[in-house]
């Protein structure tokens, strides 16, 4: 169908559309009314008629129309990810603590334990996020010889860069913390990864054992202790973490809380495989890769998560319903440290369509291509709540309230 590499989002969703049912008889898990849910908004996303719409209109002119669709707010949906991503990222930067510095760590699982997460997905990955604060907590507080509590935003990442269930935490950690009374802040400049690959192995583990409690998990465990005699694999941005002129949000945002795809990766569709490429972190070249249709769509949805699951959690300082009497105690604490990195975090304010829209194209979607003034809101429909609102009906009805001249319907 596609035999040139793509920009148009629609080629992802004519692969569910033409093998979505098969997929499902094939693999009986995903015959439920939440897959179909999630599918079906994102089959229908970008449709007025089906999802609703709000239009615009000069009252100008008269001339000037724009219709924008309703978001589906589908997890699958590769066009509203950029939409969430822009939405967390504003989130995530009004949370996080002027002054402070913040490190992005990298807890990982060995891939001998990938089908044990992805199999017990709805008990584990809840207790795999509280294990990967738990870690890092006792991880600061030995490497500072005192107990320390500081805050983290942990987010869950489950797929590779080709698609495949690859589950490591990334965290967003305050380096270091304050004392326990909490009258003064500590700051970890250095921090030995040798000790952060035990500890959390050890902390895995630990949590493995207590979750599930089986056999055979008690001995993949030991077979991996076997394995892993230095630890797991850890990774730590070292330094100021983010730059002056970075947000420490969009920093993590690219690569985590974007969809396993996106459509620019996707090369070809020919009604029966899919190819797509990636820039290998090794080779810094573009590799590609040819899979059956079943496999990219299996690829995609194994990364749903299970409804209500959130994959983005806020521990200690950071949690949300302290926030705002923690920031307090923390800027005291900052003050009686010499030498506070100022500005270390960088606001991100959260975009509207109108100025997402703008980016994109260069344009801006309200403004009348006839008289340049902007468009107003004239109509607003749901599928099910009907007409919300139709700025022709109330004037017609003479309830419109506006001294300027305006154009009629």
């Amino acid at each position: 169908m596609l035999t040139a590499p793509s920009r148009d989002w629609s080629v992802f969703q004519q692969i569910f559309a033409d093998h979505w049912k098969a997929f499902q008889h094939a693999h009986p898990r995903y015959q439920t009314p939440y897959y179909d849910g999630l599918v079906a908004k994102m089959l229908a996303c970008g449709n007025p008629a089906q999802l609703g719409y709000i239009a615009y209109r000069c009252l100008h002119c008269g001339q000037g129309k724009h219709v924008v669709a309703m978001s589906c707010q589908s997890s699958l949906c590769v066009r509203c990810a950029k939409v969430y991503v822009d939405h967390w990222v504003s989130q995530v930067s009004r949370v996080l603590h002027e002054g402070v510095i913040y490190r992005h760590s990298i807890l990982t699982v060995p891939a001998m334990f990938r089908t044990t997460f992805y199999q017990h997905a709805a008990v584990v990955l809840r207790a795999f996020m509280r294990c990967g604060v738990q870690g890092l907590d006792a991880f600061y507080s030995a490497v500072q010889g005192k107990p320390l509590r500081g805050g983290s935003i942990v987010v869950l990442h489950t797929h590779g860069r080709h698609g495949q269930y690859h589950p490591p935490l990334h965290v967003l950690a305050t380096s270091g913390g304050d004392d326990e009374s909490g009258d003064r802040w500590e700051h970890l400049a250095y921090l030995p990864y040798t000790l952060l690959r035990r500890q959390w192995q050890w902390h895995l583990w630990t949590m493995l054992r207590q979750t599930l409690r089986t056999e055979a998990i008690v001995q993949l465990v030991d077979r991996c202790f076997r394995q892993y005699p230095d630890g797991l694999v850890t990774n730590v941005q070292k330094g100021h973490v983010p730059a002056q002129a970075q947000s420490v949000a969009r920093y993590v945002a690219k690569d985590v809380v974007s969809p396993p795809m996106a459509v620019r990766r996707i090369d070809r569709y020919d009604g029966e495989r899919v190819t797509y490429h990636d820039r290998s972190h090794r080779t810094d070249r573009f590799e590609y890769e040819t899979v059956a249709v079943a496999t990219f769509i299996g690829r995609m949805v194994q990364h749903t998560m299970p409804k209500g699951f959130q994959r983005i959690r806020y521990y200690g300082m950071q949690a949300t319903k302290t926030f705002a009497k923690v920031k307090v105690v923390i800027q005291a604490a900052l003050a009686k440290v010499e030498g506070v990195v100022k500005g270390a975090i960088k606001i991100i304010a959260r975009l509207t369509s109108r100025q997402r829209y703008e980016q994109s194209t260069g344009r801006d979607p309200f403004r009348c291509p006839h008289c340049q003034r902007t468009m107003d809101v004239w109509r607003i429909w749901h599928p099910t709540s009907g007409v919300i609102y139709d700025e022709g009906e109330g004037i017609k009805r003479g309830t419109y309230a506006s001294s300027v001249q305006r154009a009629g319907p």
